[in-house]
């Protein structure tokens, strides 16, 4: 079976690569833009394409070229912040890069089982009596990252619906976990302390809106449902992917701060919080559990964990690289 990956050198694509080549019968086409470099988890069985999806031959060629049997379409703009800085190239690169695609696979005669990923935050924010929020909460973006990724969820269901492509659709909330930029909360955290123990910085750890709640689960979890869901889910069909439940910003940075080993300041950086900000939000993964069995599995307390102890690598080999690099020149290097 090949699956065709798009953004498959990204966070979520990354993760996702190396569960589905650790099945057998498994072959993975990725795609990445810009040039990301990255190795090949599986040479025999994996190939990255460069591809900007917003060239619509490039993209038909490649289709055309693999003809996959499954598509997983991660390639996005993901960030909030950066949708509010720049909204058009936000809505630009999510809604028209889908739409060459599946424009492609109808084009070329081609029904490969397709999973659009949107996001929890199409539902924008809810009434506590509202929560969990199922599948059939009503769809409010708030920002234009979110308007892009409904946009992106409705063209799904109307390629189904239109055009009978074996479209299904997930809505994961958020998802963290090793080798996310540090662009968000998680490892912006981390890395900060990580620097912090290495004498890197001072020890004040800056944040921005520490009230707000969200639905964690771990990406090695997430890319797990999304195995599930291109596999057991059902064309035309939308799944929350969830923990079923909220967990504070300031418990993210209280469970860090415990694992420090120097103690550590809080300082309220306002540059770090959004225009618009949802206070509370978690959903219901009820649909996806009874349609293809799946659970989280990883607890937070270890995602954390692994978060930490990842940056505190990146911070040790980071200086280890410019220890080598200040001994070099002293001794005639360049």
């Amino acid at each position: 079976m090949r699956v065709l990956i798009t953004g498959a050198t990204g966070f979520v694509g990354t993760h996702l690569r190396r569960a589905l080549l650790s099945n057998s019968g498994w072959d993975v086409v990725g795609t990445t833009f810009p040039d990301k470099s990255s190795p090949l988890l599986d040479p025999t069985r994996e190939s990255l394409v460069h591809l900007n999806l917003l060239d619509r031959e490039a993209t038909w060629g490649v289709l055309e070229k693999y003809t996959p049997d499954f598509i997983v379409h991660l390639a996005a703009q993901s960030h909030v912040p950066t949708s509010f800085k720049d909204p058009w190239q936000t809505l630009e690169n999510n809604i028209f890069g889908q739409l060459n695609l599946l424009e492609g696979c109808v084009a070329l005669g081609i029904k490969p089982r397709t999973l659009v990923v949107g996001s929890g935050d199409e539902y924008g924010r809810a009434r506590i009596e509202e929560l969990p929020l199922t599948e059939d909460h009503p769809l409010h973006p708030e920002n234009p990252y979110s308007v892009s990724k409904v946009a992106q969820d409705v063209m799904g269901f109307q390629y189904h619906a239109s055009y009978g492509l074996p479209v299904i659709r997930a809505r994961p909330f958020n998802h963290i976990g090793p080798g996310q930029s540090p662009r968000f909360a998680l490892p912006a955290f981390a890395s900060q302390i990580a620097e912090i123990e290495a004498g890197l910085r001072e020890p004040v750890l800056k944040v921005g809106n520490l009230k707000a709640a969200r639905d964690f689960t771990d990406v090695r979890d997430v890319v797990r449902a999304y195995h599930l869901i291109l596999t057991r889910g059902q064309p035309g069909e939308v799944y929350n992917v969830a923990s079923g439940r909220a967990y504070p910003i300031q418990q993210i940075v209280d469970q860090l701060l415990a694992l420090s080993k120097v103690p550590i300041t809080i300082q309220v950086d306002p540059a770090r919080y959004r225009p618009v900000d949802v206070p509370v939000i978690y959903g219901s993964a009820e649909r996806l559990r009874r349609d293809t069995g799946w659970e989280p599995c990883i607890p937070l307390a270890q995602t954390i964990q692994d978060v930490l102890n990842e940056w505190r690598i990146h911070v040790r080999n980071a200086g280890m690289t410019s220890i080598a690099a200040t001994e070099s020149r002293a001794q005639g290097g360049e």
